[in-house]
């Protein structure tokens, strides 16, 4: 068995914009409430090597790993994978950006299992990811579209 999650948003928002903000990696710590940091090891090429650290969980356990992460600007898309797998057998995150009419469609597709001895299964961190993901991505959309108004009004100033 293994977990699979699908999730996307609209931002509106121009395309360099999405994707300069979503994949300034040493700045996630701004972007996503739940990273506390993030530590870039090494970066070869489009492909980035760093470690996350998320907040303290309910129970204070503070949960980090290694991820690396390749971007394909022509193609729209990054792929990552966890390197230190923690509870995961692997996990594999694939990031899709589309321009559509109403703005940015950002897709989060998550390929992924659990080992045997986690404390949670394949069903559980399906769920968790996707209401995760959903949070994050409102969270997200919502801090980008202000950059983007921010931007517009700055550029209709008198000067």
């Amino acid at each position: 068995m293994s977990g699979h999650t699908d999730n996307s948003i609209t931002i509106d928002a121009p395309l360099d914009l999405v994707w300069d903000i979503t994949n300034d990696i040493e700045n996630w710590p701004n972007l996503f409430s739940e990273y506390a940091s993030v530590e870039v090891l090494s970066r070869e090429g489009d492909s980035t090597t760093f470690r996350l650290t998320m907040h303290p969980d309910e129970n204070g356990k503070v949960w980090s790993w290694v991820s690396e992460r390749t971007v394909d600007r022509p193609k729209r898309t990054v792929r990552a994978r966890r390197v230190e797998t923690g509870p995961f057998a692997h996990m594999d995150i694939r990031w899709e950006y589309e321009e559509t009419p109403a703005g940015v469609h950002m897709r989060w597709v998550q390929d992924f299992a659990m080992k045997p001895e986690a404390p949670v299964d394949d069903d559980w961190m399906t769920d968790n990811i996707n209401r995760n993901s959903r949070t994050q991505m409102s969270l997200i959309r919502d801090r980008i579209e202000q950059v983007a108004r921010d931007r517009r009004s700055a550029s209709v100033l008198p000067r």
